[in-house]
């Protein structure tokens, strides 16, 4: 199968999903998909988003060893400081 694809935005910001990718999934009209923006990078999933759930998974159990989100984000920025003297 095709990794990827060009679509190209008609009116009114519709997509058309290639008929063969439609068929492979088994998507049909009124399905509903997920589109995930990383960054200007677009996930489109036939699958519903399991993000918010795993965010709050994984701050549950942070939050239940004492980690908050600042002490979460100082290590992350501490840690991009030694990968960038490293480089």
């Amino acid at each position: 199968m095709q990794t990827s694809t060009t679509l190209q935005l008609a009116q009114r910001g519709l997509i058309t999903l290639p008929k063969p990718l439609r068929d492979e999934y088994g998507l049909n009209p009124g399905d509903t998909l997920t589109l995930i923006d990383l960054g200007g990078v677009f996930v489109l999933s036939p699958y519903p988003s399991q993000i918010d759930q795993i965010t709050a998974r994984i701050s549950e159990r942070l939050s239940e060893r004492g980690e908050t989100l600042e002490s979460m984000l100082a290590a992350l920025r501490e840690v991009r400081e030694e990968y960038g003297r490293e480089g």
